[in-house]
C-alpha cells in the first residue's frame, strides 16, 4: 500500500488522471498498451492494459472490471480480473491477476489531496528478489512521483484534447459499447501458467538505471 499527499493537486484532477486512458498513454512510461472494451453501468467497465516488467522478465498484461464512486469531494477506483471471451492471454505475455486493486482519494483542499493506493497483484510466477526489492524500494514511490507529476500538468493538457469528454463524469458521453455482466467471470490466478522466473537475473541495462535512473523519471513531453 502507498499513500502520497498531493500539494497542489486537487481531488478531482486526481481522478481524472487516474480515469484518462488517452492521457495515461503520454505519462505512463510502463504502458506497453491499454484500452477500454466496453461498459457495464454508468460507473462499471472492462479494460485492458499490458506493462513493461524489468528486463528480462516478461510483459505483463492484464483484463480488469473497473468501477468508481464520487463521494462529495473524494472518491474511489476500484478493479479486479475477469476473464473475456474475446481477449484471452497472449502468448507474448503473461496474464497477471488483479485480486483487488484500488485507488481512495480525499480531498484536503481546494488545491490539495491525499491518495492510498492499494494493490493485491499475482503476477503469475516465482519472481526473483531483485524484483520484489526494487518495486518496493524503487518503482512504486517513482511511479507516484511520476502520477503526481502528471496531474500537475493535465489541466493545461487536457484544454487541448477534447476539453470536456469526460465520460467517467458524464456516462452520456460514453461511446463504449454495452456488456451484460454475465459474459464476464471472476479471473482466478489458479486457471493461469505459472511462470518461473525466480533465477532470471537483472540485466546491466535495468541495473543502471535503477540506480540512477530518477533523472530520466520525466520529461517527458506532454503535449
Amino acid at each position: 500500500m502507498c499513500r502520497m499527499e498531493c500539494r497542489d493537486v486537487p481531488a478531482e484532477t486526481l481522478y481524472d488522471v487516474l480515469h484518462d486512458i488517452e492521457y495515461r498513454k503520454k505519462w505512463d512510461s510502463n504502458v506497453i498498451e491499454t484500452f477500454d472494451i466496453a461498459r457495464l453501468t454508468v460507473n462499471a467497465d472492462v479494460g485492458y492494459y499490458s506493462w513493461r516488467c524489468p528486463k528480462p522478465l516478461k510483459n505483463r498484461d492484464v483484463i480488469t472490471l473497473r468501477s468508481w464512486l464520487p463521494m462529495g469531494t473524494d472518491y474511489i477506483i476500484m478493479n479486479y480480473s475477469v476473464k473475456h471471451p474475446k481477449y484471452p492471454p497472449r502468448k507474448d505475455l503473461v496474464r497477471a491477476v488483479s485480486i483487488q486493486t484500488g485507488y481512495l482519494i480525499q480531498s484536503t483542499g481546494p488545491k490539495s489531496c491525499v491518495i492510498t493506493y492499494l494493490a493485491q497483484v499475482d503476477p503469475k510466477g516465482s519472481l526473483p528478489k531483485w524484483v520484489v526489492n526494487k518495486s518496493s524500494q524503487f518503482l512504486a514511490p517513482k511511479a507516484m512521483k511520476k502520477m503526481y507529476k502528471a496531474c500537475v500538468k493535465y489541466p493545461e493538457w487536457k484544454q487541448k484534447h477534447q476539453p470536456h469528454f469526460k465520460p467517467w463524469l458524464h456516462p452520456e458521453q460514453s461511446p463504449l459499447p454495452s456488456l451484460a455482466l454475465s459474459e464476464l467471470s471472476v479471473q482466478h490466478a489458479d486457471s493461469l501458467e505459472n511462470i518461473d522466473e525466480s533465477t532470471v537475473a537483472e540485466s546491466r541495462e535495468e541495473r543502471v538505471g535503477g540506480a540512477g535512473g530518477e533523472g530520466s523519471d520525466d520529461d517527458t513531453s506532454l503535449t
